[in-house]
């Protein structure tokens, strides 16, 4: 596959240039090459007018480039001074840990970043992450900064506090920061410069100060993009999933979720809304039977599946899209045929004589990578070699492909670019108008207010309300997902 065709591409000092594109459109492709990941097969690199050519991050590096990778590349067993240290030319020899720590405490402060240097990794939060991937880069002397996706999977309070962060750093001797990103709002506020990447090519490069959320989106998909999707009304049918009083613990072992109850019915869409790290994530997961419950019940179509295993929901018709992408939702070596057979394996449609019938999900894969417009060499190309929002329309068509009775989409439209995000909440509307049950997990308010029939915002594992859609607000749902208290609420 072609990634990127005779890119022509330029950042200047003390500017944020950002990079937007759909998903496979090249832009990591691109990045990676700027990084010494990838060598070009043909064109040149300059730096400050001087041709030059990475063979590997460490040739980046020396020329003072940095990356914050989409996915941390961090270890959790070590602590925050350990991972920023690590890898450092000073490490090579006896390293001083005190003066390390008090030259990047100080390097932190200068951009407005507090983490504490002794804690681990794996106790931090996403953004908190994030922050340790950028002070490691400064540390390593970069005065360039690529930044893939930084806003991904932050809360609003992380993304705000990051881009006042970048607002110093260009304004310092920093100078440079290219931005990938789908997120046009966060393009229009942060970027001096935005380039179109569209098939491997730059399509435009516009000044942000003269251009609107609305001409982006249609260079970026090449149409006019449609922002507000219509949600027909639509008469609920019967109960499909009923939680009592549930209650769960998160990883660490304390309480994640606090006697959580509500009902949904056929047609229905349930949106929790949140801040990230108050409950969503273990309310899917128990849900989809991938986590215990401490207590409480729930019930499918009436039938008790609280102890139920996960092949048992899946093939009473539950489906489930977790916001793992490379983790939990598919396995990154396998071949997209194969990631596609692990919610068919089980299926006789897809069985022969007690053998996967290769010829018919190979069929099937080609369905779903046609109807999900999905970017790929073919249904052999390994899931690793997708962009992020490429697996994410994999794996939602290879689970809506069953017309699951429950759909529980954690997180959807994480990491899509504007026209997969229309695409996939157009699927999302289908599915309720054959009926489907869906709980919708977004931190995305204006994601939650268009397409849910019912709001149920969480706050500290606990549904703090249950709001029809008519009744909700951006206020009322905020001051709910924060912890306050509002008197309406719907049966």
């Amino acid at each position: 596959v072609l990634a990127n065709d005779h890119v022509d591409f330029d950042i200047r000092a003390q500017e944020v240039h950002a990079l937007l594109g759909e998903n496979g459109a090249g832009k990591t492709t691109l990045m990676n090459i700027l990084f010494g990941y990838l060598q070009p097969d043909e064109g040149q690199i300059y730096l400050r007018g001087r041709p030059v050519r990475f063979n590997s991050p460490q040739d980046a590096l020396r020329h003072g480039i940095g990356m914050v990778h989409q996915y941390r590349k961090l270890v959790p067993a070590h602590t925050v001074l350990e991972n920023i240290i690590l890898g450092h030319p000073k490490a090579r020899g006896v390293i001083n840990e005190r003066r390390a720590a008090e030259e990047i405490a100080a390097l932190a402060e200068s951009y407005g970043f507090r983490i504490d240097l002794k804690a681990y990794v794996w106790q931090l939060t996403e953004g908190e992450r994030q922050v340790v991937e950028i002070i490691k880069a400064l540390y390593r002397g970069a005065h360039i900064l690529i930044m893939d996706e930084p806003t991904s999977a932050l809360t609003p309070t992380e993304t705000e506090q990051l881009l006042q962060a970048i607002e110093r750093m260009t304004s310092s001797n920093l100078g440079v920061v290219p931005f990938i990103t789908h997120k046009l709002p966060v393009v229009l506020r942060i970027s001096h410069r935005v380039s179109i990447l569209r098939r491997g090519r730059i399509v435009a490069t516009l000044k942000t100060a003269e251009t609107n959320e609305r001409e982006l989106a249609r260079l970026l998909v090449g149409r006019d993009v449609i922002f507000d999707v219509k949600k027909p009304p639509q008469e609920p049918g019967e109960p499909v999933l009923e939680l009592q009083n549930v209650s769960a613990l998160s990883d660490k072992g304390t309480p994640a979720l606090r006697d959580v109850s509500f009902t949904l019915r056929e047609g229905q869409i349930l949106g929790i809304a949140g801040v990230l790290g108050n409950g969503q994530h273990e309310l899917a997961e128990v849900i989809a039977g991938l986590r215990p419950v401490e207590s409480g019940r729930i019930l499918f179509r009436g039938q008790d599946i609280t102890r139920a295993p996960v092949l048992e929901r899946w093939r009473m018709g539950i489906g489930y899209t977790p916001a793992e992408r490379t983790e939990v939702g598919s396995i990154p070596d396998f071949s997209l045929v194969e990631n596609v057979a692990l919610n068919h394996f089980w299926d006789r449609q897809y069985v022969r004589s007690g053998f996967l019938d290769y010829g018919r999900l190979r069929s099937l894969t080609r369905n779903i990578l046609d109807e999900f417009k999905v970017v790929a060499a073919g249904p052999e190309a390994r899931g690793k070699t997708l962009s992020g929002g490429n697996l994410q329309k994999v794996i939602m068509g290879r689970v809506l492909a069953r017309k699951p009775r429950l759909l529980v989409a954690n997180l959807p439209a994480q990491g899509l670019d504007i026209g997969a995000i229309e695409f996939v909440q157009q699927q999302l509307l289908a599915a309720r108008s054959q009926g489907t049950a869906i709980i919708l997990i977004s931190e995305d308010l204006d994601e939650i207010l268009m397409l849910s029939d019912i709001i149920a915002p969480m706050y500290e594992g606990q549904i703090m309300a249950l709001l029809k859609a008519e009744e909700a607000d951006r206020e009322t749902v905020g001051t709910l997902i924060a912890g306050g208290q509002v008197r309406r609420s719907a049966g």
